[in-house]
C-alpha cells in the first residue's frame, strides 16, 4: 500500500489507495502531501498524519490547517 524510498527516507501513497482514501469526517477525497507525509482534506483541511507507513485517518488525531 505505501512504500518508503530508501534514498530519500519519505513514504509514499499507492496511487491506487490514494484514489480510495477520504476524510472519515466529510468523506471529501484526501490530498497526499509528500513532503510532510500527511493527508490533507480540502473540504474540512484536517491534516491526518502518516505514522510508520500507515495513514492515521482518525479525527481526534488531525490537526487542521488554518491557511
Amino acid at each position: 500500500m505505501t512504500r518508503r524510498t530508501r534514498a530519500q527516507g519519505v513514504c509514499v501513497i499507492h496511487p491506487e489507495l490514494l484514489e480510495i482514501l477520504a476524510c472519515p469526517l466529510c468523506k471529501t477525497p484526501l490530498a497526499y502531501n509528500e513532503k510532510a507525509n500527511t493527508l490533507k482534506c480540502g473540504q474540512c483541511r484536517r491534516v491526518y498524519p502518516i505514522r510508520e507507513e500507515i495513514p492515521v485517518l482518525l479525527v481526534d488525531q488531525a490537526t487542521i490547517d488554518e491557511s
